[in-house]
Parts: structure tokens; sequence; C-alpha cells
């Protein structure tokens, strides 16, 4: 199984809701590095490094969201696997 990295751009109601703290444990849950953040403009923006089928897994449930989101659109950019992020965490 290869690496991988994705880029993903949330949106829909994602903010305010918790959703930065269902990626968390999910990248968690599933062993993922990286990062979430809210965007100025409403998105928000995240940032996954792992095993691809894990990688797949959390795009996948970022449809679902946290029990009060609901997104519409994920725009998801794969790019090449860095190997640069050590833990998940969430940006200010």
């Amino acid at each position: 199984m290869k690496n991988l990295r994705v880029h993903l751009y949330i949106e829909g109601l994602v903010q305010g809701v918790f959703f930065r703290a269902f990626v968390m444990e999910l990248a968690l849950r599933l062993g993922l590095t990286g990062w979430v953040k809210n965007r100025p403009d409403g998105r928000v923006e995240a940032v996954f490094e792992g095993k691809e089928e894990d990688v797949e897994k959390a795009i996948t449930e970022c449809y679902k969201g946290s029990p009060a989101a609901h997104v519409t659109r994920i725009d998801v950019t794969r790019e090449p696997y860095r190997s640069e992020l050590r833990v998940f965490e969430i940006r200010y």
C-alpha cells in the first residue's frame, strides 16, 4: 500500500459545528498526520498524509461530517507524499 497526501477544501455548514474536532478525531483514529483549520471564507481546509486506503476513508468520512455539519462540496487535490508531518493538529 502506498502513501498519499491530499489537500481538501470543504464547503457547506462546516464552521461552528465541531467539524475541525471531528476531522482531528477521524485522523487520529485512522493514524493520519496533517492539519485542519477554518478559513476566513467559511470553508474548512485540511491536509491528510498516510496510507492511501486510510486517506481515502478520511475523505469519505469528511462528506458525512460532524452531526451538526452539512457538507456540500469537497475539492480534493492529490499531492506527492512528503512525510513532513509528524502529528495531526488543529491550526488557528
